[in-house]
């Protein structure tokens, strides 16, 4: 697999994992604060801050053998 895609992946999770505590927090609490069209764009910020730090440890951790 690409370190592209990889990365673009684990943005994804990083993006879905956010969206599930929200929903997680809305059910068991209540109200968050915020809107839902902000938790989407809290959720892409975080994905892609994900994205872009497993894009640039991958070599490290490749190079130890823990991949």
């Amino acid at each position: 697999m690409s370190r592209t895609r990889s990365a673009v992946l684990w943005g994804l999770v990083g993006t879905l994992a956010f969206l599930v505590l929200v929903q997680g927090y809305r059910l068991a609490v209540g109200r968050l604060g915020v809107d839902v069209l902000t938790s989407f764009g809290f959720a892409a910020l975080i994905g892609a801050i994900v994205a872009v730090a497993s894009y640039l440890v991958e070599p490290r951790l490749a190079s130890k053998g823990r991949t």
